[in-house]
């Protein structure tokens, strides 16, 4: 039985973080029902027993992509929740958004929506894998204007959960945009049209 590890000494014979991105692009581009096996093998180029050994079967690997895309492209939602101000978190967000999914060289839009354009079976756990991203993306930002209503940077009566799915939403929104075409300024003025009607702090 194929334990998925190498013999001690034996080379891999291939890049696996250069392989992950290659399987990550397709994922992005095509959604997980739409990437096929024979689709992300001959992107990485490896064999499918190269494949199962390095990263076991196609939903292990997608959530590995899931995971590198965090790291890399979907990194600015990190850097916006360490803002200093709840308004500054928003636009980290939206225009995180705008840039993210209009990279040079990238498909556009993002992984979190596109990889979860399945309608079949087959991908109900990828779309089980993107609504816990998308989840645990949400409670975050509820989490961090929690703490905006607690300091005073937002007002007393501010609901941060509904604020967190109006933000999210409209960044979700953005990508959707990118996905059509829609070019980076015009997705940035976007952004920056929903900021005019952010919650303005009453001084005491």
């Amino acid at each position: 039985m194929d334990t998925g590890q190498r013999a001690p000494g034996r080379p891999r014979g291939f890049d696996v973080e250069e392989a992950l991105e290659r399987a990550l692009t397709v994922f992005w581009r095509q959604g997980y029902e739409g990437a096929t096996l024979t689709d992300l093998t001959e992107a990485m180029g490896i064999t499918r027993t190269s494949m199962y050994a390095a990263f076991g079967n196609k939903e292990e690997l997608f959530r590995k992509a899931v995971n590198r895309y965090t790291e890399g492209p979907g990194a600015y939602v990190a850097r916006a929740l360490a803002e200093p101000t709840a308004r500054a978190v928003a636009a980290g967000l939206l225009h995180g958004a705008a840039r993210a999914t209009t990279r040079p060289g990238c498909p556009a839009g993002c992984l979190g929506v596109q990889g979860a354009l399945a309608t079949g079976d087959p991908g109900r756990r990828a779309r089980d894998v993107l609504t816990a991203w998308r989840n645990d993306a949400g409670t975050r930002v509820a989490d961090r204007f929690r703490r905006a209503v607690a300091e005073g940077d937002l007002p007393p009566g501010t609901d941060p959960d509904r604020l967190s799915r109006y933000v999210t939403t409209l960044a979700y929104g953005i990508s959707v945009q990118a996905a059509s075409g829609v070019g980076r300024d015009d997705l940035l003025q976007v952004a920056d049209t929903a900021l005019l009607n952010w919650p303005p702090v009453t001084a005491e």
